[in-house]
C-alpha cells in the first residue's frame, strides 16, 4: 500500500506596502490596486524637531535633530511591522516638498535602504497605474529645500519668540512668513488711520430721444476742458454747473460701434483658489484648503472612494492633453460645437518658482458633474467642487464676445460741454455660459449722429475717496503670491497662525484689523530686526529655497549665512531694548489698597489687575465685549465676544450659564462658516475671561 507524502505548505506570497499621509488617501488608492497590494498611512509626518527645544545644531552646520513624537509611535509600530512582511515598499506621499520629505522620513524611520518613490497628480486608477510603471528614488534636492524652510523657520521662532516673551509678555511668537504678514496688515491700518478723505461731485444726465427713450450719461467736458476726478470739489460748484447747463440745448455728437471679447481666466492654482473660495463663497484660506484636500484624497461615491480634484498646492496652471480633450467632448456633447474650441487653451504660469507641481487644480474627471456629485458631499465641500469644476470647464471655452456702445452728447450751441454714456449687450456669451460674473448689460438706444435729444433732468452726486480697504483672506494672499513671499502650502497656515495667536482679528466684514498685542509686537519687530520682515528680504530667501530645490545651491551656506548676523543682533538687542508693558488704564481703584486698577494681558487675554503688583496681587475679570445686540434666546442678557480654547471668535449670552445661546455668527454680519459652536463647560469660558 502506497504512502502518501506529505506535501509542503506553500509559502504565503509577500505584498507591495504602498505608504501615503492620510488615511482617506489610503483607502481610495485601495481601490485601484490588486491584493498584491497593501496600502497604509503615516497619518503625514512621522518625525519632526522636538517641540521642547531647538532641535538644530548650530555649531555643527546646523545639523537637525529628528525625533519621532510620542503620538506617532503607534503608526510607526503599525507600518515597521507591514514593512517586515512586504517585499517591496514603494512611498506614495504627495508630489510637492513636503511630500517629498514625508518619504524621506518615513525612509530613516523604517530603515528603507532604496527607497522607492510614485508620485500622481490625481488620485485615480489611470494616475495609480502609470505612476507604478515609474517608480524613482527620492529626490533630495526636494528634501534639502523643505528642511532649510523648517530650519529657518525653527531658528527664527525658537530665537525671537523668547525675546519677545521677556519684552512683551509670554505666549508670544514670531515667524519668518507670519511676521511679514503681520506687517503688511499693520501698515494697511495705519495707512487707513492716516487716510483724509477727499470730497468730490459727478454730475449726471438724464436725456430722452425722440422716440422717448431715456438713458442716462455723465457729464466729462466742461467748456472744452475735461473733467479730472477732483476738479468738482463741492456742492457749490455742482450745483453752479447744474444751472449753467439746464437751460441748453442737446444733440448727439458721435455714436460709436464696436466688437470687444473677452476671455476665460486661467484654471485654479492653490492662491487663485483660496482667492476666489473667499470673494464667492466668503470660505478662509483654512478651510478652502482643508475641503479640498477631502475632495482630492477621496470623497465615497456609488462605487466607492473617489478623489475628486487634482492635487490642490500648486502653483502651476498647467492642463494635461488627456484633460483638455476630455473637456472638449464634454463641451460639445452637453453644450454643442460652438461652446467647444478646436485648440487647447494654454496657459503660461506667472507665479515665481512656480515647480511645486506639474497641473492646474481641475476636476479628476469632467462628467462628474457638480449635479451628480453634489448628494454625495456637503455643503461647502459641493460648493468647492463647483467652482472648480466650473473654473476648469470655462477655461476651455470660446471668448464671450460683447457689442459695445459709447454716445457722445454735446452741446448743440457750444460743443465743448459733453456727456458720455457707454453700454454693452452679450453678443455671444461663450464661457460666461459656465463662469458667470458680474459684467452686467446695458442697451442704449438706437440713436444716430447729430439727432436732438431733450434733457430730463441733471443729477449732482457726491462723493467721498474711500481709506484702503483692509486685507481679506483673498487680498492678502494675493499680495503674499505677488511679492515672493511663502508658497502655496503656506498661506493658509500662516494666516491660521496669526489669527490663533491673537495679532490680528477679523472685523464685521472678515477682513483683518490687528489688535493691540499684533501692534505692538510688529513694532518691536520692525524696529529692531528690519530684516526679518523685509519683503525683499523674504522674497529672496523663497527664491534661495527653490534654488536648493533645483539642485543650484546647496543649503547650509543659505543658512549660515542667515543665521550668523541675525543671532548677534539678536544677542545685542536683549541688554538694549526695554521692556514694554501692555497696560491701560481700567477706570477703577483696587479695592484692596487703593491704587488704580490697569488691563493687563495675560495667557488667556485681557483681565483687571492692580498697578501695585507685586505687593498686591488682586485681580479680576474683564467683562466681555457686549456687541450692542440682545439674545435672541432669553432676550434678558446681551450678546457678548467669546472666545474658545483655540481663541476663535464666537458670540454668546451675558447671562451664561443661565443662558447657554452662542453662535459663530454676528448679527448683521454671519460669519462665513455659520455654525452653531458646541456648548462650552464652565471651565472653558472661565479660562477664555480670564
Amino acid at each position: 500500500m502506497a504512502t502518501k507524502t506529505k506535501s509542503k505548505p506553500r509559502a504565503k506570497k509577500l505584498k507591495t506596502l504602498v505608504i501615503v499621509e492620510s488615511p482617506t488617501k489610503a483607502k481610495t488608492i485601495s481601490r485601484f490596486l490588486s491584493s498584491a497590494y497593501i496600502v497604509e498611512s503615516s497619518f503625514g509626518h512621522i518625525r519632526d524637531l522636538p517641540s521642547s527645544s531647538l532641535g538644530i545644531n548650530v555649531e555643527e552646520d546646523f545639523a537637525p535633530k529628528y525625533i519621532i513624537p510620542r503620538k506617532k509611535s503607534p503608526a510607526v509600530k503599525t507600518l515597521k511591522a507591514a514593512a517586515k512582511k512586504a517585499s517591496r515598499i514603494i512611498l506614495a506621499t504627495d508630489e510637492d516638498r513636503e511630500g517629498e520629505a514625508i518619504a524621506w522620513h518615513l525612509a530613516a524611520a523604517l530603515n528603507i535602504e532604496t527607497p522607492e518613490r510614485i508620485v500622481f497628480h490625481e488620485i485615480t486608477k489611470t494616475a495609480i497605474e502609470e505612476a507604478l510603471l515609474h517608480p524613482r528614488p527620492l529626490d533630495l534636492h526636494l528634501v534639502d529645500a523643505q528642511q532649510a524652510r523648517r530650519i529657518l523657520d525653527r531658528l527664527v521662532g525658537y530665537k525671537l519668540s523668547p525675546f519677545l516673551w521677556k519684552k512683551v509678555m509670554r505666549g508670544l511668537s514670531a515667524g519668518r512668513v507670519q511676521s511679514v504678514a503681520l506687517r503688511l496688515i499693520v501698515e494697511r491700518e495705519r495707512e487707513r488711520e492716516a487716510f483724509q478723505k477727499q470730497e468730490y461731485w459727478t454730475i449726471g444726465g438724464s436725456f430722452l430721444t425722440p422716440s422717448r427713450e431715456q438713458f442716462s450719461a455723465e457729464l466729462v467736458s466742461l467748456e472744452g476742458k475735461s473733467l479730472e476726478k477732483f476738479d468738482i470739489s463741492s456742492e457749490d460748484a455742482a450745483k453752479t454747473i447744474e444751472k449753467k447747463l439746464a437751460d441748453r440745448e442737446w444733440l448727439i455728437e458721435s455714436v460709436e460701434k464696436k466688437r470687444s471679447s473677452r476671455a476665460p481666466t486661467a484654471p485654479f492654482t492653490t492662491s487663485t483658489l483660496q482667492q476666489e473660495a473667499s470673494r464667492r463663497l466668503r470660505f478662509s484660506a483654512k478651510q478652502t484648503m482643508m475641503l479640498a484636500q477631502q475632495l482630492y484624497e477621496g470623497i465615497e461615491l456609488a462605487e466607492g472612494s473617489v478623489g475628486l480634484i487634482t492635487y490642490m498646492r500648486t502653483d502651476s496652471t498647467n492642463l494635461s492633453v488627456s484633460s483638455q480633450t476630455a473637456a472638449r467632448e464634454y463641451l460639445t456633447r452637453e453644450l454643442g460645437t460652438e461652446y467647444a474650441m478646436e485648440t487647447p487653451r494654454v496657459y503660461k504660469t506667472k507665479s515665481k518658482g512656480a515647480q511645486e507641481a506639474h497641473e492646474a487644480i481641475r476636476p479628476s474627471d469632467v462628467w462628474r458633474t457638480p449635479e451628480s456629485v453634489a448628494p454625495h458631499l456637503d455643503p461647502k465641500q459641493a460648493k468647492l467642487y463647483e467652482l472648480i469644476w466650473r473654473r476648469f470647464v470655462a477655461s476651455q471655452m470660446p471668448n464671450a464676445i460683447f457689442d459695445v456702445s459709447t454716445i457722445i452728447v454735446a452741446d448743440k450751441k457750444e460743443s465743448g460741454t459733453k456727456f458720455r454714456t457707454s453700454g454693452q449687450i452679450i453678443s455671444f456669451d461663450g464661457f460666461l455660459k459656465v463662469w458667470k460674473t458680474k459684467s452686467e448689460e446695458l442697451e442704449l438706444p438706437d440713436v444716430k449722429e447729430n439727432q436732438i435729444v431733450s434733457l430730463e433732468s441733471i443729477d449732482p452726486l457726491q462723493h467721498f475717496t474711500e481709506p484702503p480697504a483692509r486685507y481679506s483672506d483673498a487680498t492678502l494672499v494675493k499680495v503674499l503670491e505677488k511679492n515672493g513671499i511663502g508658497r502655496p502650502s503656506t498661506y493658509a497656515p500662516t494666516i491660521s497662525t496669526i489669527i490663533e495667536r491673537g495679532y490680528v482679528v477679523r472685523d464685521p466684514q472678515r477682513r483683518f484689523q490687528p489688535s493691540e498685542v499684533g501692534l505692538i509686537v510688529n513694532d518691536l519687530i520692525v524696529e529692531h530686526f528690519p530684516e526679518v520682515v523685509d519683503l525683499t528680504f523674504t522674497a529672496g530667501m523663497e527664491e534661495e529655497l527653490d534654488q536648493i530645490a533645483e539642485g543650484e545651491k546647496e543649503w547650509m551656506p543659505i543658512i549660515k549665512k542667515f543665521y550668523e548676523p541675525f543671532a548677534k543682533h539678536l544677542e545685542e538687542k536683549y541688554e538694549t531694548v526695554e521692556k514694554r508693558e501692555m497696560t491701560e488704564p481700567a477706570g477703577e481703584d483696587c479695592p484692596n489698597c487703593g491704587k488704580p486698577m490697569i488691563i493687563r494681558h495675560g495667557r488667556f487675554g485681557r483681565f483687571i489687575a492692580c498697578s501695585g503688583f507685586p505687593d498686591c496681587k488682586t485681580t479680576k475679570t474683564l467683562p466681555p465685549k457686549s456687541i450692542g445686540v440682545k439674545c435672541p434666546e432669553c432676550n434678558e442678557g446681551d450678546l457678548v465676544e467669546r472666545k474658545t480654547r483655540q481663541r476663535r471668535l464666537f458670540y454668546g449670552c451675558s447671562r451664561y450659564p443661565t443662558c447657554k445661546y452662542a453662535t459663530w455668527k454676528r448679527p448683521g454680519n454671519p460669519d462665513a462658516e455659520g455654525e452653531e459652536p458646541k456648548k462650552e463647560d464652565d471651565k472653558d469660558q472661565d479660562q477664555d475671561d480670564e
